[in-house]
């Protein structure tokens, strides 16, 4: 699959998020909260954007914390991807 996304938009994958909770409770797929975690798949070159002149800041392979009803979804060859823009991105996870 080749996928580019135009100027600051990133393409990311959800990262499963857990099925128990801390005290060990299994929670059922439809009690579970959408992850806001993610690993970015591809990213777009940057631009002028709105004018102003945006400069990617992450690159495949982060993982990263993304606002909660940020991006578009969809569907590609069966795998589930979320397309963002730079700005939605707050943090990235640094093992």
């Amino acid at each position: 699959m080749k996928l580019k996304p135009l100027f600051d938009r990133i393409v990311i994958q959800h990262v499963e998020a857990a099925e128990t909770t801390a005290s060990g409770i299994l929670l059922p797929t439809a009690a579970q909260e959408k992850s806001q975690t993610a690993k970015i798949i591809a990213v777009g070159n940057g631009g002028i954007v709105d004018g102003k002149e945006i400069k990617i800041e992450v690159k495949p392979g982060d993982t990263i914390l993304y606002s909660k009803y940020a991006g578009s979804e969809f569907k590609l060859d069966g795998v589930e991807y979320v397309i963002i823009k730079q700005s939605d991105i707050l943090a990235i996870v640094e093992d």
